[in-house]
């Protein structure tokens, strides 16, 4: 007897000194989703703008919405709003706009910020309205954010669930709940371009596609809370099964992200993975993610940020998050001016030859130029799979030996890939 129990303790012990050893969480997707219940105490709201000056508090809705517009009313050489549009409940879903005049107006990529399509998720509100403050009141003093603002058409949606933040009413985050006010989990519902079925749109998704698809926007990120990590696409596959066509890309930026947030507190963002970044499938698969569909279907690149532990976060603690974040969440706005593909006009990487492909977008009619007579050219879903090969030879209206002429037409919206024996393009048939 005395032998089993000894043999008992031993197990135990290794289980759990393998536990410790373990970087990785339990993967959510095994369990319900965890509701919070936040202090009262540490929970205070804001009920007029200037109680949001220490960044100490929730705004109340009313507070929220005055905010955005007193930004506008301030600085009109340098935002706008965009309404993105109406919540079921008749709350306004909204995004500034940041884009002052510069000489070089002609071409500036547009990126995109939105936060709290977890209407419980909380940490990324305050971050994104403090983000927006210190962008419009820095230009012109600060030459680093001057630069960016100069460079750069920047769009930031703190709220994209009013809904679910707001409750239990305007005057309160501490009813907040994870889904729209249908009961619906937005970052479930987009349309899923590895299983398209046919199922509604949730109403709020709805408006976001539109104004995504109004825009076109390069880079984004959807900002969440509960973990920390830097969580890239695809969501519905592991890394093993269909790596992103820019995975090593996104590790990368995810490592910057989270290496510069380290100089503030080297014990963050490690409990889902020790280097702090993981593809969303090895986390856990999602289905009808918002990433995945914008990644898939606009040609933008979007990660998923979880940047608290906590969904909501003591007041006291926000200021700290602000340090701990707002030098990476600055630094990844930065990241679209070293996208991994040209815009416009894409030319084929990793060849000696200089072949690009215009327009792209393209509704249709793809001109590829640089190509030599008889080369194979493959057409390839976002996936990999081949859909369908060409040749100089039996392109439509080949003009020359080095331009021919590809009709997309008949074939679905979405991003696809021209492989030629220079190297990848890719296309968007809007």
């Amino acid at each position: 007897m005395k032998r089993f129990f000894a043999v008992l303790l031993l197990i135990s012990a290794t289980l759990v000194a393998v536990a410790q050893q373990s970087p990785l969480k339990p993967r959510p997707d095994a369990f319900p989703s965890v509701k919070e219940t936040p202090d009262t105490k540490s929970i205070v709201m804001a009920t007029t703008v200037e109680e949001m000056t220490a960044w100490d508090r929730y705004p109340t809705y009313p507070v929220y919405v005055e905010m955005m517009h007193r930004w506008v009313e301030r600085y009109p050489e340098l935002c706008h709003m965009d309404t993105i549009g109406t919540s079921l409940q008749g709350r306004l879903i909204l995004s500034l706009y940041i884009a002052p005049s510069t000489d070089d107006d002609l071409y500036r990529p547009e990126f995109f910020y939105s936060s709290t399509i977890h209407g419980d998720e909380l940490t990324g509100y305050i971050m994104m309205l403090r983000l927006i403050d210190t962008l419009l009141a820095s230009y012109g003093t600060s030459p680093e954010l001057t630069a960016l603002l100069n460079s750069t058409r920047i769009s930031i949606n703190p709220l994209a669930n009013p809904d679910g933040t707001y409750w239990g009413g305007d005057n309160s985050v501490m009813a907040s709940r994870r889904e729209n006010a249908n009961g619906i989990d937005l970052n479930r519902n987009f349309p899923n371009p590895f299983a398209p079925v046919a199922k509604s749109i949730p109403h709020e998704n709805q408006l976001m596609i539109a104004y995504l698809t109004a825009h076109n926007f390069r880079l984004s990120a959807n900002l969440h809370g509960g973990s920390e990590v830097m969580n890239y696409p695809w969501d519905s596959f592991t890394l093993e099964e269909n790596p992103h066509p820019y995975a090593e890309w996104w590790q990368v930026v995810g490592r910057r992200f989270v290496d510069t947030a380290r100089t503030v507190d080297n014990t963050r963002f490690r409990d889902v993975s020790q280097d702090g970044v993981i593809a969303g499938g090895d986390w856990y698969v999602i289905s009808g993610g918002r990433q995945d569909y914008v990644n898939y279907y606009l040609d933008c690149l979007e990660m998923t940020m979880e940047v608290s532990l906590q969904k909501i976060l003591p007041c006291e603690w926000l200021p700290y998050y602000w340090r701990l974040l707002s030098k990476s969440l600055i630094n990844y706005i930065g990241e679209i001016h070293s996208l991994p593909n040209s815009i416009g006009i894409e030319e084929v990487e990793g060849g000696k030859r200089r072949v690009e492909c215009y327009p792209n977008p393209t509704t249709g009619i793809v001109t590829v130029t640089g190509i030599e007579a008889g080369t194979k050219i493959e057409l390839l879903d976002f996936t990999g799979r081949l859909l369908h090969t060409y040749s100089s030879h039996q392109a439509i209206k080949p003009s020359d030996n080095q331009t021919i002429t590809l009709d997309l037409s008949s074939f679905v919206p979405g991003l696809y890939l021209l492989r030629t024996s220079s190297g990848t393009a890719k296309l968007l048939k809007r």
